[in-house]
Formats: structure tokens, C-alpha cells, sequence
């Protein structure tokens, strides 16, 4: 009676394939190099969301103690915020602070939001980069400069030495980065 179970037991097992029809699962040579561009352009694409995210966090939030006077977006009091009061006071127009630095401070931490989604990454990458692009020319307008000043005290005439009109560049830059590198919806499977 044992022996009967057994035979019933594997005569009902599905038939294993024959190993010479078994495929090989060596990569070839180009397989190799496209998952590693892959692996790349994924790693590269993070690292770049990741820089925006934190700097767009930075920005308008300064989770860190100690924030600097008028550089917070969404924490300075109305007229305190250097690069906006700057911009309202030499264009002439008083919506620029605070009301466009609120506006500009929350399609930011849109950006962000999406920007941290890899199926939404490339659009978070476009408004990042519609507001970098903003940004740069501000600074490349007689509104702001290239050089912003570090208080709102007209005694005080020291200025930045053009280090936030470089960042607005660099991110605008990794803006458009992520753009070309971020793996489209069928790579990232």
C-alpha cells in the first residue's frame, strides 16, 4: 500500500523540463551594460530629487534651530524676507512680498512633493525648473542681481557675493537633469 501512494503522488507532479530545453540565464555582454546604465540613471536620479527636496525644504521651512533673518519663506513676517523685499522695492510692485514669495514658496514644496515620486519625478523636474528658471532671472534682472544684499538695512551694503543667484544655477541645472535621466515608466520596471 506504500509503494501505490508513492507512484500516485509523482505520477500526478507536473513533468520537469529537460535540460536541454531550459534557457540560459547568462546575461550577454550589452545585457549587462544596459542594467547597469539602468542602475545608474536610477541612482543618479535619486541623488538629484534628494538635493532638490532638501533645498526646496530648506528654503521655505529651515528645519534646522537658528534660520537666518529673512531667508525663510514661509516664516518671515511680511516685509522681512531679503530677496522678495528686495524684488518688490526695486520693481515697484508690492505683491512680490509677501504674497509671490508664499506662491513661489508652495509651488516649491509642490515640486518637492513630486519630485520625491518616482512616477511623478519628471514633473516635479518641470515645475522645479519653471521656478529655477524664474529664479535666474530675477537674478539677472535690476530687481534682485547677481549679488543679494544680507539684510534690509540700507547701512548695511554687504551682500552675498552672488552664492544664491550660483545655487538658483546649479538647481536649475539638476532641474533639467532629472528630466534626461530619470528612467522612463518602462525602464523603471
Amino acid at each position: 500500500g506504500h509503494d501505490q501512494r508513492d507512484v500516485t503522488l509523482t505520477s500526478r507532479m507536473p513533468e520537469l523540463p529537460r535540460p536541454e530545453a531550459m534557457v540560459s540565464f547568462r546575461l550577454t555582454a550589452s545585457r549587462r551594460k544596459e542594467c547597469r546604465m539602468r542602475l545608474f540613471r536610477h541612482l543618479v536620479s535619486w541623488a538629484l530629487a534628494l538635493f532638490l527636496v532638501a533645498m526646496f525644504i530648506h528654503a521655505n521651512i529651515h528645519p534646522l534651530p537658528n534660520p537666518p533673518e529673512g531667508m525663510v519663506k514661509f516664516f518671515d513676517p511680511p516685509g522681512e524676507n531679503i530677496v522678495f523685499q528686495t524684488i518688490a522695492t526695486n520693481s515697484g510692485i508690492s505683491l512680490y512680498e509677501p504674497t509671490g514669495r508664499v506662491v513661489v514658496g508652495i509651488i516649491e514644496l509642490i515640486a518637492a512633493l513630486f519630485l520625491i515620486l518616482p512616477m511623478t519625478r519628471r514633473f516635479g523636474a518641470f515645475l522645479s525648473a519653471g521656478i529655477l528658471g524664474g529664479a535666474v532671472a530675477m537674478h539677472l534682472s535690476p530687481w534682485l542681481g547677481r549679488e543679494v544684499p544680507v539684510s534690509l538695512d540700507p547701512q548695511n551694503t554687504s551682500t552675498d557675493g552672488g552664492m544664491l543667484f550660483m545655487l538658483a544655477i546649479l538647481m536649475l541645472v539638476c532641474s533639467l537633469l532629472v528630466m534626461v535621466v530619470h528612467p522612463s515608466a518602462k525602464d523603471r520596471g
